[in-house]
């Protein structure tokens, strides 16, 4: 049921709050110029998040040479993926969400958030948070301390 429900939120809400959030900037700044400026949030967040992609690349290239597993830059690799829909969707709402994952300050905060929910989630479904070996016999090996960083 609660799938349903963030459907609805997605492809109803959404779009109704976008459209009375757009007629509000165009009758404020004018039509024409409500529409540039969303063209211009979507040019400079296209912008954002491909320097911030090239560095979080670039974290996780370091990550993977130095033998780490590189937790932190893949989800915000995920976070700035879901943030540069969220700026070519055609909306200011979507655009402050976009921009809310794209810059790294927030993005630290949300990733924090999300490491704390699925962590809850790992150890509510039985998965130990360390040295899982995956055989089912439920053993760690040595050096499997940080295989898995939750």
């Amino acid at each position: 049921m609660s799938m349903l429900l963030i459907l609805l939120a997605l492809f109803i809400v959404v779009p109704l709050i976008e459209i009375a959030v757009i007629v509000q900037v165009a009758h404020l700044v004018g039509g024409w110029n409500a529409i540039a400026l969303l063209l211009l949030i979507s040019v400079v967040g296209a912008a954002l998040v491909r320097h911030e992609g090239w560095v979080v690349m670039s974290k996780l290239r370091t990550q993977l040479d130095s033998g780490h597993m590189p937790t932190n830059e893949l989800i915000d690799g995920a976070l700035l993926l879901v943030g540069g829909v969220l700026m070519l969707t055609p909306g200011f709402v979507t655009d402050a969400f976009g921009l809310l994952l794209v810059f790294p300050p927030t993005r630290v905060a949300m990733r924090t958030l999300l490491r704390k929910r699925f962590a809850t989630r790992m150890q509510v479904f039985g998965v130990p948070s360390k040295g899982f070996r995956g055989d089912g016999s439920g053993q760690s090996r040595p050096g499997d301390d940080d295989i898995i960083d939750v």
